[in-house]
């Protein structure tokens, strides 16, 4: 199976420092290609899941949560544009946030935070293991990312849209099949 890999907190200020490019080019057995977004992979060679793990896991010099997910997932969340009814402009930022797992209880959606009027995030949508949606581009906004991890139980890494769109269209270019 192929896949898309995404890790969580790397080379975020001084912390967890790894250089992804070289990462990908030691696991070149696995067609890894690295992204470009710090801790952003596609696998395009067939791999099981807790081989691919282990060999990331192998390559870290340190421990972060390892988000794997299928191919097909990545395909399907991007063939159809799920901000479409929502605000744009050069101050919100789509994002989506990869779970480690499926949210075990889902809310109500949506959810603005700090407050319906005042929203600096929003989230839209939950599909399978990603969480859609919006902030504005302000410092306080950021805190609120972490607060979405808090509200669903389970740990996350935020992209953007933009990075998940790449991710796809690379899945293609490589003639990924959903499997």
């Amino acid at each position: 199976m192929k896949w898309a890999v995404f890790l969580r907190a790397v080379n975020v200020g001084g912390a967890n420092r790894c250089q992804p490019a070289a990462i990908a080019r030691q696991l070149a057995k696995f067609g890894v290609v690295n992204i470009g977004a710090v801790g952003t992979f596609v696998v395009r060679e067939d791999v099981s899941e807790s081989a691919l793990r282990a060999a990331f896991a192998r390559k870290l010099p340190f421990k972060c949560e390892i988000m794997i997910c299928p191919a097909r997932d990545v395909l399907k969340l991007t063939s159809k544009d799920p901000f479409a009814r929502q605000p744009s402009g050069p101050d919100i930022t789509r994002f989506v946030n990869v779970l480690a797992k499926r949210v075990p209880i889902q809310p109500a959606l949506p959810v603005s935070l700090p407050s319906d009027k005042d929203w600096l995030l929003k989230i839209i949508a939950i599909q399978n293991r990603f969480v859609l949606g919006l902030y504005h581009r302000q410092m306080k906004a950021i805190s609120y990312l972490g607060k979405v991890e808090k509200l669903l139980g389970v740990p996350a890494t935020t992209r953007s849209w933009n990075t998940i769109e790449k991710v796809a269209r690379i899945l293609k270019e490589s003639n990924t099949a959903i499997e």
